[in-house]
């Protein structure tokens, strides 16, 4: 058996994205030089480690110890790296930080930045997922810190308060719904939306809510971010939920009209989870202490 570190970040870059294309381009790899790398560490113990489907890969059960093994083997090589790092110049070490579509969008970018100024021996690994896949990722052992809604089960894991987060409707003026006194989120749901990228996790928590009620979101166009939205949103193209942080952060001003949502999940709080605090390496009890408020 010979693999090595960069073997076992593809595996688990391969996994945690489920198909072997974006595992290779998280990894920095070519396609070809990926699909070799798997396919030389099956040969090796002659195992199969991955399930090849239409819809991408999955372990097999061989797959899973060797994930399991491999997260272990990852961290305590980033721990090793870590301590080391006081001795030569040059070396870093890693967090790896998952967050939702408002985390990364509104909250986090002036964060990370201050805090890498301030940690030039350290890198972050930034990803944004849906909450739901973000907590077992922290479960698995595949990050270090989560920023999640408070709508998911967080049970198992370790939690702090990071910012409230409520949701709110935006519509133009000249809107049917615009001079409603109050507006439901089923009410909207007869009405075209402008929507996020699908594959954004803002996306996929806003059509789960729909289908929560037997419907569907009618989107129109997709904007990549929220400012996006809020500029189609500003000449007409239908309505949009929003955090009430990037409507605070618009500059339009009165260029369309908000309104608060009243469903629970709008009312949402994230969170900043791990599956244990005390026990996170030295490098990301430091981000967790950058990101937590005073």
């Amino acid at each position: 058996m010979h693999f090595d570190l960069t073997d076992l970040r593809l595996y688990l870059n391969i996994l945690d994205s489920g198909n072997i294309t974006a595992g290779a381009a998280r990894s920095h790899l070519s396609l070809a030089a990926a699909s070799a790398r798997i396919r030389a560490m099956e040969a090796s113990l002659g195992i199969e480690f991955l399930q090849r489907g239409r819809r991408g890969v999955s372990p097999t059960p061989a797959g899973k110890a060797l994930a399991q093994h491999a997260r272990v083997l990852l961290q305590q090589a980033e721990r090793m790296q870590q301590d080391l790092a006081e001795y030569a110049n040059g070396v870093k070490g890693q967090v790896r930080l998952l967050c939702n579509t408002t985390a990364m969008t509104e909250y986090l970018p002036e964060l990370l930045a201050d805090f890498l100024r301030d940690h030039p021996n350290l890198d972050i690994d930034l990803q944004e997922l849906p909450s739901a896949r973000i907590t077992h990722a922290l479960r698995q052992g595949a990050a270090d810190l989560g920023i999640v809604s408070d709508a998911v089960d967080t049970d198992d894991l370790q939690i702090r308060p990071f910012r409230d987060d409520p949701l709110v409707l935006i519509m133009p003026h000249d809107h049917p719904l615009a001079h409603a006194g109050v507006v439901s989120f089923n009410d909207t749901l007869h009405h075209d939306y402008v929507g996020l990228n699908a594959n954004s996790a803002m996306a996929a928590y806003l059509e789960e809510q729909a289908l929560h009620t037997g419907s569907r979101l009618q989107i129109r166009i997709r904007a990549d971010g929220f400012e996006g939205v809020m500029r189609m949103v500003a000449r007409g193209a239908g309505l949009a939920i929003v955090p009430l942080a990037a409507v605070e952060r618009w500059r339009g001003e009165q260029s369309f009209k908000s309104l608060a949502l009243r469903e629970p999940w709008a009312m949402r709080k994230l969170l900043l989870c791990a599956r244990d605090f005390a026990a996170l390496p030295g490098y990301a009890k430091a981000l967790l202490h950058a990101l937590t408020l005073p």
